[in-house]
Protein backbone atom coordinates (compact mmCIF):
# COMPACT_ATOMS: atom_id res chain seq x y z
CA UNK A 1 0.00 0.00 0.00
CA UNK A 2 1.15 3.57 -0.71
CA UNK A 3 0.70 6.19 1.31
CA UNK A 4 -0.50 9.32 -0.55
CA UNK A 5 0.13 12.29 1.75
CA UNK A 6 -1.95 16.02 0.82
CA UNK A 7 -0.28 19.11 1.49
CA UNK A 8 -2.05 23.01 1.67
CA UNK A 9 -4.87 23.06 -1.21
CA UNK A 10 -4.68 19.22 -2.19
CA UNK A 11 -5.51 18.52 1.22
CA UNK A 12 -8.58 20.66 1.44
CA UNK A 13 -9.73 19.25 -1.73
CA UNK A 14 -8.64 15.74 -0.15
CA UNK A 15 -10.90 16.22 2.93
CA UNK A 16 -7.61 14.18 4.46
CA UNK A 17 -4.21 14.88 5.57
CA UNK A 18 -3.36 11.15 4.41
CA UNK A 19 -4.19 8.27 2.81
CA UNK A 20 -2.94 4.55 2.29
CA UNK A 21 -4.29 3.27 -1.59
CA UNK A 22 -3.26 0.33 -3.01
CA UNK A 23 -1.78 1.01 -6.67
CA UNK A 24 0.92 -0.48 -8.58
CA UNK A 25 1.21 2.90 -10.61
CA UNK A 26 1.03 6.57 -10.00
CA UNK A 27 -1.58 6.53 -12.55
CA UNK A 28 -3.88 3.88 -11.07
CA UNK A 29 -3.23 5.96 -7.89
CA UNK A 30 -4.36 8.77 -9.12
CA UNK A 31 -7.02 7.75 -10.86
CA UNK A 32 -8.12 6.35 -7.79
CA UNK A 33 -8.07 9.22 -5.28
CA UNK A 34 -9.69 11.38 -8.10
CA UNK A 35 -12.75 8.54 -8.29
CA UNK A 36 -12.85 8.68 -4.51
CA UNK A 37 -12.24 12.45 -3.97
CA UNK A 38 -13.93 14.25 -6.79
CA UNK A 39 -12.59 17.62 -5.47
CA UNK A 40 -8.92 16.52 -6.42
CA UNK A 41 -10.53 16.81 -10.33
CA UNK A 42 -9.65 20.36 -10.20
CA UNK A 43 -6.49 20.47 -8.01
CA UNK A 44 -4.75 17.43 -9.34
CA UNK A 45 -3.20 18.41 -13.04
CA UNK A 46 -1.72 21.33 -11.14
CA UNK A 47 0.15 19.59 -8.47
CA UNK A 48 3.74 18.35 -8.41
CA UNK A 49 4.16 14.42 -7.60
CA UNK A 50 6.74 13.39 -5.29
CA UNK A 51 7.71 9.07 -5.49
CA UNK A 52 9.69 8.81 -2.44
CA UNK A 53 11.25 12.13 -2.67
CA UNK A 54 11.78 12.45 -6.09
CA UNK A 55 9.87 14.02 -8.63
CA UNK A 56 7.41 12.08 -11.33
CA UNK A 57 5.02 12.89 -13.44
CA UNK A 58 4.79 9.80 -15.64
CA UNK A 59 1.85 8.14 -14.55
CA UNK A 60 3.67 4.83 -15.23
CA UNK A 61 5.66 5.29 -12.49
CA UNK A 62 5.65 2.14 -10.96
CA UNK A 63 5.46 2.17 -6.66
CA UNK A 64 6.55 0.11 -4.41
CA UNK A 65 4.74 -1.98 -1.71
CA UNK A 66 5.97 0.90 0.34
CA UNK A 67 6.34 4.16 -1.27
CA UNK A 68 5.34 7.57 -0.40
CA UNK A 69 3.70 9.93 -2.69
CA UNK A 70 3.80 13.70 -1.81
CA UNK A 71 0.79 15.58 -3.75
CA UNK A 72 2.03 19.60 -3.54
CA UNK A 73 0.04 22.34 -5.10
CA UNK A 74 1.51 25.44 -6.03
CA UNK A 75 2.93 27.47 -3.07
CA UNK A 76 3.11 31.09 -2.89
CA UNK A 77 3.84 32.31 -6.51
CA UNK A 78 5.02 28.71 -7.48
Amino acid sequence: MALVRYFAGARDAAGTESEQRDATSLGELLDGAVRDRPGLTEVLPRCSLLVDGVRRADRATTLGPDAVVDVLPPFAGG
